[in-house]
């Protein structure tokens, strides 16, 4: 993924900024309302507040030149030296942005647990969530991205695993087709096995009723 919005670099923020408001008008010329993104990472240079902040600031920029979509921060697993892996630094980018009512997040189910935020029980789930609605709230919340993690709990490492193959388990995957503040929030399915998508979704759907 190029685009990174936390680029210190002036050149290279710049290129980041134009090829972010690119896939912006890209998404309005298409009536896609969200653009899923990733916040960057500080590449070890400078402060996490000074990444956070060119974060924000070009999300600014490109809000203004953009006004029919919806930028939506995905939340990361922490690994190398991305930002977002904790929801106080997604939400401190939103903070530092003039346009804040424009901006959603997105949950990823690996990304969080590799970031340290267990939801492989009832008890955990919940505590996760409630932890993510009094930081973030749920009314920012502009999709899900559903795998299970190769890696365990807190290791930082982005690896996806099919549903219930991975240290996530399907507990978890119950509890959010079960959850009803997600009933109308988009749920994304991201397992790196194709010939499974099909068994996944109607096992997802299953687990709704």
């Amino acid at each position: 993924y190029l685009i990174n919005l936390a680029n210190p670099d002036p050149e290279k923020s710049k290129k980041s900024l134009e090829a972010f408001v690119e896939e912006m008008r890209r998404c309005r010329d298409l009536g896609v309302p969200l653009l899923n993104f990733h916040p960057g990472s500080h590449l070890n240079q400078g402060s996490v507040r000074d990444a956070l902040k060119r974060v924000a600031e070009n999300l600014d920029s490109a809000l203004e030149r953009c006004k029919r979509v919806f930028p939506v921060i995905e939340t990361t697993a922490g690994q190398g030296t991305n930002l977002g892996s904790r929801f106080e630094e997604i939400v401190e980018i939103i903070e530092l942005t003039e346009k804040k009512d424009r901006i959603k997040v997105c949950i990823d189910t690996c990304h969080i647990f590799a970031a340290g935020y267990d939801i492989r029980d009832e008890e955990s789930y919940h505590r996760t969530m409630e932890e993510f609605d009094s930081i973030i709230g749920f009314d920012r919340l502009g999709g899900m991205h559903l795998n299970d993690s190769k890696k365990p709990l807190g290791s930082r490492v982005d690896r996806h695993a099919p549903l219930g193959d991975g240290e996530i388990g399907m507990k978890a995957f119950e509890l959010i087709m079960q959850d009803p503040r997600i009933d109308e929030i988009p749920l994304i399915l991201e397992t790196p096995e194709p010939d499974r998508w099909p068994d996944e979704i109607k096992l997802l759907r299953n687990l709704s009723s």
